[in-house]
């Protein structure tokens, strides 16, 4: 279960993954960011840097739709932010 610290993060993922107008790839990589904060296995840093990571492969994505690039923008942003919070 992701913690209450990402709450507005998991909103807007799963904003992403249930708008059908948004392309699959794009959801499938909201969906695997949002699994990756939610692995209790792996540090919370490596959570972060996880979701980070998956998100910076597809933010370039010429058929993403502009509002969902917006949200995942924020999302990162929210996320680097939480990162440096533990540094």
């Amino acid at each position: 279960m992701v913690g209450a610290e990402f709450e507005l993060v998991v909103k807007l993922l799963d904003e992403i993954i249930s708008d059908r107008t948004v392309p699959k790839n794009i959801r499938a990589a909201a969906e695997e960011s949002k699994n990756s904060l939610g692995n209790e296995k792996d540090n919370l840093e490596l959570r972060i840097s996880m979701a980070i990571h998956v998100l910076d492969e597809i933010i370039n994505d010429p058929n993403m739709p502009l509002y969902a690039r917006t949200k995942i923008w924020n999302v990162v942003s929210t996320l680097e932010q939480k990162r440096r919070e533990l540094s």
